[in-house]
């Protein structure tokens, strides 16, 4: 009967190894948990920034306007008959 209850402590400390530092562990679940929440933050903004590139790629690819105004403002492109005047402060 003795060697029986051994058996089972052993057993039973076994399982609690492998329930907090084993393979799947509460640990590794928290540390996964974490990664995941950090993801999904780093994924949004992503999705945000991926949506500001779209948005201003069909501005482009759809209107003349935004070019004009990419040229004028990157560029320093004028048009003609045009005249550029430049203030510089002091």
């Amino acid at each position: 009967m003795k060697w029986i209850v051994t058996l089972l402590i052993a057993i039973l400390l076994v399982l609690q190894y492998k329930f907090w530092v084993g393979s799947g562990s509460m640990a590794e679940v928290s540390r996964l948990t974490r990664a995941i929440a950090l993801q999904k933050q780093q994924n949004e903004v992503q999705r945000e920034r991926n949506a500001a590139l779209d948005a201003e790629v069909n501005d482009l690819k759809q209107g003349v306007e935004a070019i004009e105004e990419r040229a004028r403002s990157e560029l320093g492109m004028v048009k003609k008959n045009e005249t550029f005047f430049q203030i510089v402060d002091e």
